[in-house]
């Protein structure tokens, strides 16, 4: 890399003025419009002065991200939310809260099955004096 290869060519001869404004027209008459231009966002959509033009972007980024910071302070906390019932009470992963509501609903319905299986006869609520004969459940 040193030195230059001799034998590389580089067309160096000048273009003539009259081929330079044939290409420029050529160029020019393919040119998009400017409402493509602007359909593409390239141009701004805007009738402001192109000097003014970078200023009310800003002023509209602005006004953007006031918005979003008065909003975003009138969010109530997460612990409100938790109360009001719109998030759920959990520390999991939110990928994993299906999971764990389902686990849950299931653990419930265990407890209440083992729950309705070790309630007491009405023959023994009756031995003991809780319900009277005549309230016996299965006589009716």
């Amino acid at each position: 890399m040193a030195g230059k290869e001799e034998n590389s060519t580089i067309d160096e001869t000048p273009i003539s003025p009259v081929e330079r404004r044939n290409s420029l027209e050529k160029h020019l008459q393919h040119r998009p419009d400017p409402q493509d231009l602007k359909d593409r966002h390239i141009l701004l959509d805007t009738n402001a002065a192109p000097a003014l033009q970078s200023a009310t972007q800003e002023l509209e980024r602005q006004r953007t991200s006031d918005s979003l910071r008065k909003q975003l302070e009138k969010r109530p906390e997460r612990e409100e939310l938790i109360e009001r019932n719109i998030l759920p009470d959990s520390t999991a992963a939110p990928a994993l809260q299906g999971q764990q509501r389902e686990l849950q609903k299931h653990m419930r319905a265990d407890s209440l099955e083992q729950k309705i299986q070790h309630r007491p006869k009405p023959e023994d609520l009756i031995k003991e004096g809780i319900l009277e004969p005549d309230e016996d459940p299965t006589k009716v």
